[in-house]
């Protein structure tokens, strides 16, 4: 049995679902408009190049609907799936996933992207383990704008595939194969840990590394 593990956005998204649910909280009215649209856009760079503080981002990101009733932030999260998520799911992507879950390998969705924008795009794609940025809750289950625990972001992702594994009594050794696919630099700490990865739709700084140490290299959206 091999272990498949997915980056979510720009890897089986052709769109970042952090950045579009900030969009979303924008084109419903839940945000002051232009100006967090500006401030979105500046994060959404920052992770791109690299340099994003992910605490900040989140604090951030949260901001637009954690003071809302809870209710109310999951009914405009539903209308996010249908509107935005629903029409963004490629059929190459979703067969990659069944593909390795019909050969009975054990499949995650591993995001740096929040679990309360993730968990339902998890479940779209048939993943029932999502291992996601985990948000810290009050006692009222809203989220309080903070990180709880080790976020899935570059080193924290190998850290807490790890500590799943460990969890379940398993490490990498237990399976004949472990791929990541992804598509992005800020994933090399993971790429680099496991035995097989797969630049997925890379940027061209990932495809190029990819190219230098003969990682398979995959696109799934072509220019879509």
């Amino acid at each position: 049995m091999k272990l498949a593990l997915f980056d979510l956005d720009g890897t089986l998204l052709p769109t970042d679902s952090d950045h579009a649910f900030g969009e979303f909280m924008c084109a419903i009215g839940w945000t002051d408009g232009q100006a967090w649209r500006a401030r979105n856009q500046q994060f959404f760079e920052q992770y791109q190049a690299g340099t994003l503080v992910l605490a900040d981002y989140v604090d951030f990101a949260t901001s637009a609907w954690r003071h809302r009733p809870l209710a109310d932030a999951e009914a405009a999260r539903e209308r996010f799936m249908q509107e935005v998520i629903s029409p963004a799911l490629r059929f190459e992507a979703i067969e990659l996933v069944r593909a390795h879950q019909r050969s009975g390998d054990q499949v995650a969705v591993v995001t740096a992207t929040n679990e309360f924008v993730t968990r339902p795009i998890a479940t779209a794609f048939g993943v029932e383990t999502l291992l996601a940025v985990e948000l810290e809750r009050g006692a009222d289950g809203r989220a309080t704008g903070a990180i709880r625990g080790t976020p899935t972001f570059r080193e924290g992702k190998v850290a807490r595939v790890q500590a799943w594994l460990h969890s379940q009594g398993q490490s990498f050794a237990d399976f004949d194969d472990v791929l990541f696919y992804s598509d992005s630099t800020n994933d090399l700490p993971l790429l680099e840990a496991v035995p097989t990865p797969v630049a997925t739709n890379p940027t061209p700084a990932l495809r190029q590394i990819a190219l230098e140490r003969g990682w398979r290299v995959i696109d799934l959206f072509d220019a879509t």
